[in-house]
């Protein structure tokens, strides 16, 4: 076994042990998927029967997949017509998605690629547990299609879309995907499962929910994950950052990731230290990729950041409630800030610190003056902006797809926005500068 299929095992394990699916003592029939797809040398008990739902199969009968042309490849993939929704998953009973796998002709044509949306209904609820654009939904934010591999998601070679994430149902799952462009799509997939006897009383369910804000509001938080009422965990999240042009050529990243737990008000409980420590790395963020936080893309030229950042060995749990902000935070030194006010970019200084010549070799303790409004801002030629840097609020087209598990199968949270909120500004701001 190698390196990365023993990072992806423990991961596994991990998952499966902190979603409580938890065998229960002296039955005949163990109904812990734990016990069944992380102990690779056990034998699955009576009841638990491995399924794969495609276009070849498509109610993973036994027995009866590759019927059409002789079993020569007849059936490899479904053409979604404009406007049109595609059941590719309707299961009765309970069961575990083990993997979703997707490509679709949309991987080539960019600029529609937010306009194809996946949805999952959980024990035939009415509304969906997860909603959102497939590209986003499967790890990579602003609609981009990526070579990377994580804990949860995976493009092997930026063309295809996997994803990882165990899925628990008790008594039926719905997958859709929907067409919203004008054009004809194929889509090719498969949908693992295991059809299991009952799961545990505190098995949860799996959501996603994708938002976007155009311009953020100057000193307002970006709701990563509005709040939701209820017993579950909070696993994660991708982010995507457009930068405002106002405020080209400074760092957007030092917003603080804020998590309200059962019944935080006004003040987090978990609190971070700005983005690019959210998300592991620090005093910058460039690209990379690893297993529980990464950055897909990290232009600086052209302010563009695609980010993520997954609670797997860190667990989040929340016993009542849950909400995730991320401050709209940025910084950058004296003259950049004098230039901006003096151009009339919308920005709010917060604080500012000054040291000395060498930043890593200072001999003076740094000095921080925090400022709580811009009631009275220092003047531009004042000495109180000092030599070093300086934080501001600032506004930026912001979006993010949040992952979480909850003790029901729907929540409250709003419908998916209209493609043209989706799509909005992504051909000339990300697809003209990534070149992918």
């Amino acid at each position: 076994m190698n390196h990365n299929n023993i990072i992806g095992y423990t991961i596994l394990c991990i998952l499966f042990s902190t979603v409580s699916i938890t065998a229960q003592e002296g039955k005949d029939a163990i109904t812990s998927p734990s016990e069944y797809t992380t102990a690779l040398y056990k034998a699955a008990p009576d009841g638990v029967e491995t399924r794969w739902i495609s276009a070849e199969n498509l109610q993973g009968l036994k027995g009866e997949g590759g019927q059409s042309n002789k079993g020569a490849k007849g059936d490899a993939f479904f053409v979604l017509a404009p406007g049109e929704r595609k059941v590719i998953f309707d299961q009765k009973g309970a069961g575990l998605i083990t993997r979703i796998w997707l490509t679709s002709t949309i991987v080539w044509a960019k600029e529609i690629r937010r306009e194809m949306t996946i949805d999952m209904f959980w024990d035939d609820a009415e509304k969906p547990a997860v909603s959102a654009p497939i590209t986003d939904f499967f790890g990579v934010g602003l609609g981009e299609m990526l070579p990377f591999e994580n804990a949860l998601f995976a493009q092997p070679e930026g063309r295809s879309f996997n994803s990882f994430i165990p899925m628990p149902y008790r008594t039926a799952a719905r997958i859709e995907v929907t067409n919203e462009s004008q054009y004809y799509a194929m889509l090719y997939y498969d949908v693992d499962f295991l059809k299991v006897p009952k799961h545990d009383k505190d098995v949860l369910y799996f959501h996603a929910y994708w938002s976007r804000d155009l311009k953020t509001k100057l000193g307002e938080d970006f709701e990563i994950l509005p709040k939701v009422n209820g017993k579950g965990r909070y696993l994660g999240t991708n982010i995507g950052v457009i930068g405002n042009p106002d405020y080209q050529g400074t760092w957007f990243g030092e917003g603080e990731v804020k998590i309200y737990l059962d019944g935080d008000n006004e003040l987090a409980t978990l609190v971070g230290t700005g983005t690019e420590d959210y998300v592991g790395t620090g005093w910058g963020q460039g690209k990379f990729n690893q297993q529980y936080h990464g950055s897909l893309i990290s232009d600086k030229e052209n302010d563009l950041y695609a980010f993520y950042r997954y609670h797997i060995p860190d667990p989040v749990f929340f016993h009542k409630d849950c909400r995730v902000t991320i401050q709209q935070i940025g910084n950058s030194q004296k003259p950049k800030i004098q230039e901006m006010l003096k151009n009339g970019a919308e920005l709010e200084l917060v604080w500012l610190y000054t040291y000395g010549k060498d930043v890593a070799r200072s001999t003076e303790a740094p000095v921080v003056n925090r400022l709580l409004s811009m009631e009275n801002p220092p003047a531009l030629d004042s000495e109180d902006f000092g030599i070093g840097s300086t934080n501001f609020y600032r506004r930026d087209d912001v979006s993010a797809t949040a992952y979480f598990y909850l003790d029901k199968p729907y929540s409250e949270l709003p419908s998916l926005p209209p493609k043209e909120h989706r799509n909005k500004h992504l051909q000339e701001r990300v697809f003209k500068n990534t070149g992918e």
